[in-house]
């Protein structure tokens, strides 16, 4: 309790001599610097909110992204292209691509060990018959003489349904040939 004395006895002799005021404005961070630039102080500043660097690495992803979606879409076929160009040419394709499919089909089912050459053969003509096909589907896109392009790619189409006639031809020729022999054969 004494020292409880001591100590009211002391607030009372300082009694009005107490600063009570606030202090001005920037006061701690004048306090800050000349408390670093005596003692040598590095002082560490709250870093302030930047928006670039978020900003740049969304723009970054954004940008990523847009270049892969443009390597990703879908660029129109070459038959797609050949309908933009002339309707026609499509419809014609298609009938001519189905026709020739079924007699390829039919000639495969007609294959024995007699005419597999001939059916081998025929085939290869085919292929090369399709490449040749397919530069005059590249020359008329490239925009040359699409009247002068679209009349051989017809007689590509016509030769191809031509060869597959023949062939048929020649195997019926065969079979006939077989069935004729066999006959005459007596046991």
């Amino acid at each position: 309790m004494k020292e409880d004395r001591i100590i009211e006895e002391m607030f009372k002799t300082l009694k009005g001599s107490f600063d009570t005021e606030e202090p001005e404005a920037g006061h701690e961070q004048r306090f800050l610097e000349k408390l670093s630039n005596v003692n040598g102080v590095v002082r560490l500043t709250p870093k302030k909110h930047s928006w670039w660097r978020p900003l740049s690495i969304a723009a970054s992803i954004m940008l990523l992204f847009a270049v892969g979606a443009s390597l990703y879409t879908n660029q129109p076929t070459i038959d797609e292209q050949l309908a933009e160009i002339s309707p026609e040419v499509s419809q014609t394709q298609f009938y001519f691509a189905s026709l020739i499919e079924d007699q390829i089909k039919e000639l495969e089912n007609e294959s024995t060990p007699e005419t597999k050459k001939l059916v081998d053969d025929a085939l290869l003509q085919l292929n090369k018959l399709e490449i040749n096909y397919k530069k005059l589907e590249q020359d008329l896109l490239n925009g040359g003489n699409s009247k002068l392009i679209l009349s051989a790619m017809i007689t590509n189409y016509q030769t191809r349904i031509d060869l597959l006639q023949e062939v048929m031809d020649k195997i019926e020729n065969i079979k006939t040939l077989k069935n004729y022999d066999d006959e005459n054969i007596t046991i």
